[in-house]
């Protein structure tokens, strides 16, 4: 089967039109109150990996619903005026989110070029994912 697009031209085209921003400039971001970095990576991971301090986890499957005012499962956090930093494992979903999100008005947003894992290569600081309050039946 041959595909219209594939996977790597998808992420060629939204880079094409979105802001990356290397370990460094984000971390020179990191703890700017203007600033929410937004981690869209699978819980697994999160657990796995842990992520960046502060960061708020919005799965990239319900990334549009969350950002999206008119949905019944928007999160506020996407109406608060900052800039978004969004990032993936290794920049490739991040490209797609980034894109997609500003495609929808929600501005300004970035992501991280190489994902969490440059982010990690350059030793920068990564914080356990906060455990979830179970509630007992």
């Amino acid at each position: 089967m041959a595909l219209k697009k594939g996977v790597k031209q998808m992420v060629d085209e939204a880079s094409a039109k979105i802001t990356t921003l290397t370990v460094e400039e984000a971390l020179k971001r990191l703890g700017n109150p203007d600033h929410m970095f937004v981690d869209i990576r699978d819980v697994r991971e999160l657990e796995r990996e842990g992520m960046i301090p502060d960061a708020f986890h919005a799965p990239r499957g319900m990334l549009e619903f969350w950002v999206d005012p008119e949905s019944p499962y928007h999160k506020d956090v996407f109406a608060s005026g900052k800039t978004f930093v969004f990032y993936c494992r290794s920049g490739w979903r991040s490209a797609l989110a980034t894109a997609a999100v500003q495609e929808m008005g929600l501005e300004p947003v970035c992501h991280i070029e190489g994902g969490f894992g440059a982010w990690m290569e350059a030793k920068a600081p990564v914080a356990p994912r906060p455990h979830r309050e179970h509630k007992k039946a």
